[in-house]
């Protein structure tokens, strides 16, 4: 699966040094508007103890994790979905990523410059938020002028299509996103091809300084607001985490971290979140040759999950070996789980488990 977090936010809030420190992949990081011209991606490992666990038990030639892609988006400013600075651009590049990352500036430096002269992240936040709103409230606009042709000529779909992009413009115009309209399942499959900005799910990234790594001021009053949003927060001083990158080792990275009272890096606080943001979970395949873990969707049954290793898997399922990953460890090997009677057949209609180590059988 090719699942991309796009990063955003105003200028100079530290979008760049934080995809430098998730990614080999160096995007260029300068103290004015709209260094990253095109957007840098890349493919960041996704932090998982059990794959660690199984490689020690299983000791395979090569070892693959789960990956999600980052997208590094140039700064947006005020008037974006005007098309001012860079932004028809930058918005059509957010247009295309599953999930946003919304980075906020949360520290005082003047020697870095704030493009509004002030730093104030409710309003950096709103800033963003109301220029993907426009940029949305257009889309809808023209649609809607398309489908009200259409349902004059009693085309029912027309008319579904046409209260649900109401629903949808009545909280645009006040401001909201749209990802706060509730639909039925039927209404989110007939506005599945709207691609709405704002619609997408988002985590905020508070960005600071080494001295709030535990939060400040403006980091409360931006969890606030995420609280009101059901939106996740991250607190993240991506200065530092900058620094950890370029550290060799990891027990290095675990002393460095442990001088600041910390147990995890908020770079893999951010990958965890955004992997559980696009409600994905991961699966195993086991065996002498590759230890790897695979990116599925929660609640995919057996066959759609063994699609994503190959179609021919899918389209010749025939049943799945299931092991679970706690009977793995306790057990040590497959053999024995098999004679423990640990190891399950699992047909068409079951639902993979986060953590499940599986293999398929299939025709080919």
């Amino acid at each position: 699966m090719s699942l991309q977090c796009g990063i955003v936010g105003l200028p100079n809030v530290g979008k760049s040094t934080l995809f430098n420190s998730l990614s080999s992949a160096k995007a260029e990081a300068a103290n004015f508007p709209f260094c990253t011209i095109e957007p840098n991606v890349g493919v960041i490992t996704v932090p998982d103890e059990r794959l660690s666990i199984l490689t020690e038990l299983v000791n395979p030639e090569k070892t693959i994790p789960t990956v999600i892609e980052f997208v590094d988006i140039a700064g947006l400013v005020k008037g974006a979905s005007k098309g001012e600075g860079l932004g028809n651009k930058f918005l059509a590049n957010i247009r295309e990523v599953d999930a946003i990352i919304h980075v906020i500036r949360c520290f005082e430096d003047p020697n870095v410059v704030h493009v509004d002269g002030k730093v104030n992240p409710i309003s950096d936040k709103e800033i963003i938020d109301a220029e993907l709103q426009l940029k949305d409230l257009e889309g809808i606009e023209k649609r809607v002028q398309r489908l009200e042709k259409i349902a004059k000529t009693g085309d029912q779909d027309a008319k579904k299509q046409l209260a649900i992009l109401g629903k949808y413009q009545a909280v645009l115009e006040e401001g909201k996103n749209a990802r706060s309209v509730a639909l039925t399942d039927q209404e989110k499959s007939l506005a599945a091809d709207l691609y709405l900005l704002t619609d997408k799910p988002v985590i905020y990234v508070a960005n600071v300084d080494e001295e709030s790594l535990m939060g400040n001021s403006m980091t409360e009053a931006l969890e606030k607001v995420a609280i009101e949003e059901e939106a996740e927060l991250v607190i993240v001083c991506a200065a530092l985490e900058a620094q950890i990158f370029e550290l060799d080792t990891e027990d290095e990275k675990k002393e460095f971290l442990s001088e600041y009272g910390l147990k995890e890096s908020g770079l893999n606080r951010l990958i965890k979140a955004s992997y559980h943001l696009l409600d994905l979970i991961t699966y195993f395949t086991a065996g002498p040759k590759e230890v790897r873990a695979w990116t599925i969707k929660r609640g995919w049954k057996a066959p759609k999950a063994a699609g994503v290793i190959h179609t021919d898997f899918e389209r010749g399922f025939i049943k799945a070996e299931v092991i679970k990953l706690e009977d793995y460890i306790q057990l040590k090997t497959e053999l024995a789980c098999k004679e423990a009677g640990k190891l399950s057949i699992e047909g068409k209609e079951y639902i993979v488990k986060d953590g499940d180590i599986m293999h398929f059988r299939f025709n080919v």
